[in-house]
């Protein structure tokens, strides 16, 4: 059995952990609250911009001329943007995303493209990646939990080159959605060529009541300066940004709440760990107690 004194110093240890974790849990609840106004500031945004995007192209003729739209019939090379954390110590929070990102390369794979390769975004993805030895185009680091819209114009504009350049054919993006506190859904969506399908789709026509003022005004015909195409060709990249800076910072939002998670159930851990370990430090005093009793009781027979 531990003495009393090894047993001591892990109550200690244990001790000085869960204020560590306990702290770490705080921090991540603060900077989560942060990271949800966020998203639901840049919310309007992305909806106005799909909406200004779907007015364009339903008065252009020339949509198979853009290039981001391009769809191609053999994929030779596919491209999969991971959006991992730098740090740990945030659950399985990346070695869910890492996982399905290698499940939407081997569906790649089936579905005929010849090679892929991956834009690791952030520490953790692009460690583990090139542990794994799988293909590595570029890496992006340093931002996973404070990202700026000027971090995801870096990542389009990269992989804008890339596909134009038909380097890539396809490019899917893979991240942590943040749902709730407790939910963070692992979700994959294609950003190139961009999807002809939501820019088809009517948002709006759902919105408000048919023939109301609100339904006027959304159905209200526009005139575009330059043309509709010219205009659909400059939005479509800073769509496209948009995308991955929403992307970001719903990883980003994820990640806090997975810390915040991880650390909760560290601290409860810790304390359940010290009841046990204090159980058997008593244990062991009585054990010395007893002995020592038994010890005099023996010396006074001896005596007589």
């Amino acid at each position: 059995m531990p003495s009393q004194r090894d047993i001591k110093g892990r109550i200690d240890s244990v001790r000085n952990t869960r204020k560590i974790t306990r702290a770490m849990e705080l921090v991540a609840s603060a900077k989560l609250r942060n990271a949800q106004v966020r998203i639901e500031k840049m919310r309007p945004y992305a909806s106005n911009m799909r909406r200004l995007m779907q007015q364009a192209a339903k008065r252009s003729s020339g949509l198979a001329k853009l290039p981001l739209l391009e769809e191609r019939e053999e994929v030779a090379t596919a491209a999969v943007v991971v959006i991992t954390g730098d740090r740990g110590l945030a659950g399985a929070f990346n070695v869910n995303v890492l996982r399905r990102a290698h499940a939407e390369a081997d569906r790649l794979r089936s579905e005929g493209a010849q090679n892929i390769t991956f834009v690791a975004v952030g520490k953790k993805g692009a460690g583990t990646l090139t542990f794994r030895g799988d293909p590595v185009d570029r890496r992006f680091e340093g931002f996973s939990t404070e990202p700026s819209f000027a971090d995801a114009q870096l990542i389009g504009e990269h992989v804008i080159a890339r596909f134009t350049n038909k380097e890539f054919d396809r490019v899917v993006l893979v991240y942590n959605a943040f749902q709730s506190l407790l939910v963070q859904r692992v979700t994959a969506e294609q950003i190139l060529p961009v999807e002809r399908k939501g820019l088809e789709e009517d948002e709006g026509e759902e919105e408000f009541e048919k023939g109301s003022a609100d339904w006027l005004h959304a159905k209200a015909l526009a005139e575009f300066e330059p043309s509709a195409e010219a205009l659909l060709e400059q939005l479509l990249p800073r769509f496209l940004n948009t995308s991955v800076y929403r992307a970001l910072v719903e990883s980003a939002a994820a990640e806090y709440a997975a810390r915040r998670n991880a650390m909760h159930s560290a601290t409860d851990n810790a304390g359940a760990l010290i009841t046990d370990l204090t159980l058997e430090m008593n244990r062991a005093r009585q054990a010395a107690i007893t002995q020592e009793i038994l010890e005099v009781v023996s010396g006074a027979n001896a005596l007589e």
